[in-house]
């Protein structure tokens, strides 16, 4: 079982101990508390050290907890601070601040004060003389283009004045003159009650130390614990090993450059509603090395807990980076619809995919991608469109007939193993028969909160040979072909459809521009289609659909219910031949 040290204790118990050397190592996060969250301290602090802004109210018993500090003794004896560097920084240029404004008072409290913040603030020898070139806290952060600053201020309390862009860019400094004026302001309105206040954020205040015995103890225990700041993400900690081995390898700047790309590509193209980008990375790039460990199991691990396995063996090699870099690289190509890398079709079929009822298609399309690139990272581009319509094709009609991503996984899976063994996806053994595919399709709510309604709308539309490919970064909605306010203000007048379940068939739907989704919406169709084609705008610009499909329904005279039927029967009759091509079908005997 791992030890670990835990003791509450007061800022100056931390600081002041004459072994305290802490290091924020470089795999931190640069310095990122803004004045919001300075100002919270300070009000915090001073709220608790002068209760209604009245010293003698202030009881000596009472504590005010900061939060904790997660550490361990690397093998230097420095203290690597794995969670709290961001108020532990904070924290010393507080006392920087109140060390400067005690420089010229020579009152016997201040000066007392002002002793003991220099006992925090550098490190001191036998007699307790502290040594001004020796601090207790040095950073090492590598993507922290900033952190001289912070070490100068500490070692002088000066702005270097040759550095003067860099200083007024820079948050260290920011802070630092935050709370110079907030110590000014203190002192012009409590003149000559600095000294209380200062002495019990010292003496009152409490951080609580939590020394593990190794790097890994600390991490997850840090990963348990929530900071003001932003929280280390999985990756966070995978960088920390990646550092750790190129540091022994000596190709830590390598690793800085390569990991900064990595974050600049992957903070633009994943959504960071899923949580850290970098993460999204690692997770695709571990169903390859599932893939590769010849691993199926459908209970898929934890992020961490599976790079973790192994003593971290996919972060002691070179390997794992190149791979991440490539990766990275070819997502972007994706989102950038980059017509240098793929083909038309193919962009074509990707966009389709974007729209897919679930993230499946992302973790397969990286093992393939990741096994079948060639020497310049580049797909051979007939294969890979052949690819693509397998997998939608399957996932599609499994989001139907099998809805959740828990029941895909097995198939998919399944398919990885045989990417990596350099074997065509077929999904042979998980073929639909198409009676019963046909009538789960047929009696489906295709809403449009179901994702898979999107999905199919997509893929319809670029059915048209004369689809052009859109761009990804425009917002498209579904539109209701026949509105369901028309429907139900006919429905009042003994009208409208007789079956009311069409509204939300998908041959009442199509996709359609935003912009154009919302000024069609509720129109009747014949003005509707005026709207589609740019015939009619309120305003001076006419923008007609880039759907190509729009050119065909422009030409109905009307469009009811059998139109929607007709409609239906077209989109399921297309897309089960697609079905049929793919080799995805067994007939019932």
């Amino acid at each position: 079982m791992s030890k670990l040290n835990v003791d509450q204790k007061t800022i100056f118990d931390l600081l002041a101990d004459r072994k305290a050397d802490f290091l924020i190592p470089d795999y931190q996060r640069p310095y990122a508390w803004d004045e919001e969250q300075c100002q919270t301290l300070w009000d915090d602090v001073v709220l608790f050290a002068f209760p209604n802004n009245n010293h003698e109210e202030f009881d000596e018993n009472e504590e005010y907890f900061l939060g904790s500090i997660v550490m361990y003794k690397n093998s230097q004896g420095k203290s690597e601070v794995i969670d709290g560097q961001q108020r532990l920084t904070t924290i010393m240029l507080v006392l920087r601040a109140f060390y400067d404004k005690f420089a010229n008072m020579q009152d016997k409290n201040s000066k007392l004060t002002r002793d003991r913040i220099e006992q925090c603030i550098w490190k001191v020898d036998t007699f307790g003389t502290a040594d001004k070139s020796s601090l207790k806290i040095f950073s090492e952060v590598a993507t922290d283009s900033d952190k001289e600053a912070f070490l100068e201020l500490l070692r002088t309390g000066k702005v270097n004045t040759q550095e003067e862009k860099l200083n007024r860019e820079s948050q260290y400094v920011a802070n630092y003159q935050f709370f110079q004026r907030k110590i000014d302001q203190f002192t012009q309105d409590f003149a000559g009650y600095l000294p209380y206040l200062s002495a019990r954020i010292l003496n009152n205040c409490i951080l609580l130390p939590i020394e593990a015995e190794s790097q890994d103890t600390a991490l997850r225990i840090f990963s348990t614990l929530n900071d003001r700041g932003l929280p280390l993400s999985d990756a966070d900690i995978f960088k920390a090993k990646l550092y750790k081995y190129y540091s022994e390898s000596g190709k830590k700047d390598e690793l800085i450059e390569d990991w900064k790309e990595l974050e600049e590509i992957s903070s633009a193209i994943f959504p960071t509603n899923i949580g850290s980008p970098m993460d999204e990375l690692f997770t695709r790039y571990m169903y390859f090395l599932r893939a590769k460990e010849g691993n199926k199991n459908t209970s898929t691990e934890a992020l961490r807990k599976f790079y973790e396995r192994n003593k971290y063996q996919y972060l002691r090699t070179e390997e794992t980076t190149n791979d991440l870099k490539a990766l990275a690289l070819f997502w972007e190509s994706i989102y950038r619809q980059d017509a240098q890398r793929f083909s038309e079709e193919v962009l074509r079929k990707l966009f389709v995919l974007n729209y897919a009822p679930n993230g499946m298609w992302q973790h397969i399309a990286s093992v393939y991608f990741l096994q079948n690139r060639n020497d310049d990272g580049e797909l051979e581009d007939t294969r890979f469109s052949k690819f693509l319509d397998k997998i939608t094709a399957f996932i599609f009609t499994y989001a139907i007939t099998n809805p959740g991503v828990n029941a895909l996984r097995t198939p998919v899976y399944d398919e990885m193993l045989n990417i990596v063994r350099d074997t065509e996806v077929t999904f042979a053994k998980y073929r639909f028969n198409e009676d019963k595919a046909r009538s789960f399709f047929e009696n489906y709510v295709f809403n449009n909160q179901r994702y898979i309604t999107r999905a199919m709308i997509t893929w319809y539309a670029f059915t048209f040979p004369e689809q052009k490919l859109l761009n990804i970064k425009d917002a498209f909605h579904i539109e209701h072909i026949y509105s369901r306010k028309r429907q139900e203000m006919e429905k009042k007048m003994g009208g409208g459809l007789h079956y009311e379940g069409n509204i939300e068939s998908l041959g009442n739907k199509i996709l359609l521009e935003a912009s154009i989704n919302l000024k069609a919406s509720d129109y009747r169709f014949e003005d509707k289609k005026k709207i589609y084609s740019g015939e009619q705008r309120r305003g001076k610009n006419k923008e007609v659909s880039q759907i190509a499909e729009i050119a065909a329904l422009v030409d109905y005279q009307e469009f009811g219910e059998q139109q929607i039927i007709d409609r239906q029967n077209n989109i399921l009759n297309k897309f089960f031949e697609f079905l049929r091509r793919e080799d995805l079908l067994t007939v019932t005997a």
